[in-house]
């Protein structure tokens, strides 16, 4: 007769976090998604719409996203964001898995920076460009919430402090498994790799 070892997820209780901290996740991966979907369709636009045809003038979501502030070293902003939300909605599929308390503590200073990243780009926006870019809004909108949903669940969790933590790194890999989160990651960039791929193509009258 053959005993078999059965690996069971750790549960919210064992972390102590509040029961409905899986919701509160559940919402931040939402959201995440949408800024997600957002970033990759103005992503989109910055590899298939620009540059503009000679003469046209851009106006409104367009100025915002032609302006010389739309870009860090040449890289689109919105390339940088679909890559921040991936790097968000991986980190809540990790946590999904572990439910490691390390994944909550790596999200803090995440979603602090996107939260800082997004009030400069609307500074940016009505106060130096002059123009608002509604897609951008949502995504600035996104990072707010994802950063209030962070805190939230810190506020209704007991976790162990950073120390502590840091103490054992590598119990997040024994905690649960990475498929989830590596196919993620596998997804996510292999569909800005295409929509890239297709500016490439020898597509005719392109």
């Amino acid at each position: 007769m053959t005993t078999e070892t059965v690996t069971t997820r750790p549960s919210t209780a064992e972390w102590g976090y509040a029961d409905r901290v899986p919701t509160l996740f559940g919402l931040f991966t939402a959201v995440a998604i949408v800024g997600w979907l957002v970033s990759v369709f103005l992503t989109g636009i910055h590899l298939w719409a620009l540059p503009l045809p000679p003469g046209v003038e851009p106006s409104g979501s367009m100025l915002v996203i032609t302006s010389e502030y739309a870009y860090v070293l040449g890289v689109p902003l919105a390339l940088l964001g679909a890559l921040y939300y991936l790097t968000t909605i991986v980190l809540a599929g990790l946590w999904f898995e572990t439910r490691h308390p390390s994944v909550v503590k790596l999200l803090t200073p995440l979603t602090a920076s996107g939260v800082l990243a997004s009030l400069v780009f609307v500074y940016l926006q009505i106060g130096v460009i002059g123009a608002i870019c509604p897609f951008c809004m949502v995504s600035a909108a996104a990072t707010v919430t994802l950063f209030g949903l962070e805190l939230a669940i810190l506020r209704t969790s007991a976790l162990p402090s950073t120390g502590e933590l840091l103490a054992d790194p590598a119990a997040i890999l024994r905690d649960g498994s990475l498929t989830w989160p590596a196919m993620l990651v596998a997804v996510g960039t292999l569909s800005v790799l295409a929509f890239y791929a297709v500016t490439l193509a020898p597509v005719p009258g392109a």
